[in-house]
Parts: structure tokens; sequence; C-alpha cells
């Protein structure tokens, strides 16, 4: 892995803190058997898609981590769509303390997972660095939760 950079702009930056997510009220409200559904209802939900990616990710097969990366870069673009509407300029702490920012920085975490295993070195270094930048914390809960591979 590459060297670790700080990226001092995002220090700068003010802080985004994204919507309340009506997926995740919906998930908690309806339990996991209508996720199909609530996904259907909430395609721009980051934390639906990082949902799946998470689950293809515990599947541990060669075919599960390609689909976990397709999933969790669904989830991270639509994450960048609701932090530039949320005001984002590119820069700037997304806080994990903030709960509706979570379901970003975690399919940001599933990203970089999934782009380790499937070999991009590249992109995992980049998303986990992103992740570190936008959310130290967010970074130290994720990675002990789901770490990568030695």
């Amino acid at each position: 892995m590459s060297d670790i950079h700080h990226n001092l702009l995002a220090d700068a930056a003010p802080e985004t803190r994204l919507p309340d997510d009506p997926a995740m009220a919906e998930l908690a409200e309806r339990g996991p058997e209508a996720f199909p559904e609530v996904l259907r209802a909430h395609p721009e939900s980051s934390l639906c898609w990082a949902l799946l990616a998470e689950g293809a990710l515990n599947a541990g097969t060669p075919d599960a981590d390609v689909a976990a990366y397709a999933y969790a870069r669904t989830g991270y673009h639509r994450g960048l769509d609701a932090l530039r509407r949320a005001g984002w300029k590119g820069s700037g702490r997304v806080p994990w303390e903030h709960e509706p920012n979570r379901g970003f920085l975690r399919a940001l975490w599933a990203l970089t997972v999934a782009a380790q295993r499937i070999g991009d070195t590249t992109e995992q270094e980049r998303c986990a660095q992103f992740l570190r930048d936008s959310s130290a914390t967010g970074f130290e809960e994720l990675s002990r939760a789901r770490p990568l591979a030695g």
C-alpha cells in the first residue's frame, strides 16, 4: 500500500451532513424481508447499495466479490450525488457521527474491500484514502469490522 497522506484541504472545508435516508427508516420499520421493495422504492439510497455489497462480500466467492464491487460502486456514486446536493464541493469531512452519512461511508469502505479482492490496488488505495480524509472515525470503525486482507 502507498504512503498515507493527510488531506489538509479536507480539514479546512466544512463538514457535510446528508439528510435522513428514508430507506433507513423504512428498513427499520419493515424489516429485512422488505429489503428488495425498499431498494426499488429508494434506488438513490447509498445504504441499500452498501448492504448489498456487504452481503456479497460476506459470501466470499470471486463472483460475489465482483458483484460487491458493482453494488459498492453504485452506492458510492449515489452518495457522491447526495453529497453534492448537500453542498459538498469535493473535499471536507463527512462525519461518521452523523448517521445519515453512514450509508455513503459504508459503500466507500465496501468498494475499498471489493477493489482489493478483485486486485484493483489503485482503486483500493484511493478509496481507503478518501474514507480516511472524509471520516477518520468511519475508517477506524469500518476497517475494524471488515479488515482488509493482509
